[in-house]
């Protein structure tokens, strides 16, 4: 009996890891995020409904982060107006990892990331918003089309560009 039991709680844990590390895939539907802002006004991903969104991971103090965003303004400049065949407009919704409000402020307003919808629970990698989408390392994205469809993952540099034009009218 013991040795069953022993059998069966690895099984599980070989299963949960499994699961957990393949994370969400491109036809999965986006699981919701509400968090707050920085001045601690909720905002949710559903509020997008109706335009293609990137949900950014990143932190303040991640380098290769801050090394993407300039990319992500570009987009965000190019397309945020811009109809799609699955949506209308380009949003980013940018889930921090941070854990101190101040660095993270700093951050947004040095790289000049002025979209509004800007979260965290300010719980670093415990952030219960990157643990739904799975999320191991920074920076990562998905991108979800006006039905909330995830359609890309992870699109870094030019592979943004590249794809939201693939993507218009």
């Amino acid at each position: 009996m013991k040795n069953i039991l022993s059998i069966l709680l690895v099984a599980l844990t070989i299963n949960f890891t499994t699961a957990q590390e393949i994370g969400l895939k491109i036809g999965d539907i986006a699981p919701e995020l509400a968090y707050n802002n920085p001045t601690g006004n909720i905002l949710k991903l559903s509020q997008l409904k109706g335009k293609l969104v990137l949900i950014d991971f990143w932190a303040s103090w991640c380098g290769p982060c801050r090394r993407e965003n300039p990319n992500l303004v570009d987009a965000y400049q190019k397309y945020t107006k811009v109809k799609f065949k699955n949506g209308n407009g380009f949003e980013i919704f940018s889930l921090s990892l941070d854990k101190n409000n101040n660095a993270w402020v700093k951050a947004i307003n040095d790289d000049q990331l002025f979209w509004e919808y800007h979260v965290s629970d300010l719980g670093g990698w415990q952030s219960e918003g990157s643990n739904k989408y799975g999320i191991r390392s920074i920076p990562s994205n998905v991108l979800i089309n006006g039905k909330g469809v995830i359609i890309a993952l992870d699109l870094k540099g030019s592979a943004l560009n590249r794809f939201l034009e693939g993507q218009k009218e």
